[in-house]
């Protein structure tokens, strides 16, 4: 068996069970990239830290996956386009001192596709309403729009996987006919299985969809030195 010449490093929520799948389907356009998974805790509907993040077991995870030496690590989570783009910075800076390891996330590739522009999404997520609308609200200090939107109304952590892929789909659908000059659509959650209708609907659709789970994958593989799909201009 030959092994990768390459690895990234990914730490999930641990009620979560969409990233690990949606991490193996990607790798497998690029051989020669492996990866390594490591857990915080994150379960249920309530978050014991809803202002940031759980640093002492994000770096423990950090230092655990840094063993394997990845080229990259990142933070299979979506929440620092909520709590603020500078949390994730900081978390980041901080796997980087404690690892010596290049650390990204989500949130901070999804600063790429704004690129400095406004930009107007078609938001969908499993989340509650009141969920939701704290993060459009973080979505628009990013530069981001939420033209339209649609959520499942989904609270337990774990549940959020439970929203079927069809059911995403329509969601989907709806929210980008209801908007009007979209630039993407832009689905916000890692344990969300929208990897299945991705394709699909970008080729019913003129625009690309923007999703939280692939967007990060895709920026750690870019950091280990590897071209990823590219982002939207």
């Amino acid at each position: 068996m030959s092994l990768p010449r390459c690895a990234i490093g990914v730490i999930t929520p641990s009620a979560n069970v969409v990233v690990e799948w949606t991490a193996i389907r990607l790798l497998s356009r690029f051989p020669d990239v492996g990866v390594q998974f490591a857990r915080v805790p994150l379960r249920g509907a309530v978050d014991p830290f809803p202002l940031g993040y759980d640093t002492a077991a994000m770096l423990e995870a950090a230092r655990l996956l840094a063993d394997a030496r990845p080229q990259a690590i990142v933070w299979a989570g979506s929440k620092g386009a909520l709590i603020g783009i500078e949390k994730d910075e900081t978390l980041c800076a901080a796997i980087k001192q404690a690892t010596g390891v290049e650390a990204t996330t989500p949130t901070l590739a999804l600063r790429e596709v704004v690129a400095g522009r406004a930009r107007r999404a078609a938001l969908v997520t499993p989340y509650t309403q009141a969920y939701q609308m704290r993060l459009i609200e973080g979505l628009q200090r990013l530069g981001i729009v939420c033209a339209s939107e649609r959520h499942a109304g989904v609270a337990d952590n774990l549940a959020y996987a439970d929203v079927e892929p069809q059911a995403i789909a329509a969601m989907m659908r709806e929210a980008a006919h209801e908007a009007v000059n979209l630039d993407f659509v832009l689905t916000w959650c890692t344990n969300f299985a929208v990897a299945d209708v991705v394709e699909a609907f970008e080729r019913e659709f003129p625009f690309p969809v923007v999703d939280a789970t692939l967007l990060g994958l895709n920026q750690a593989i870019g950091l280990a030195g590897r071209v990823g799909a590219e982002l939207i201009s």
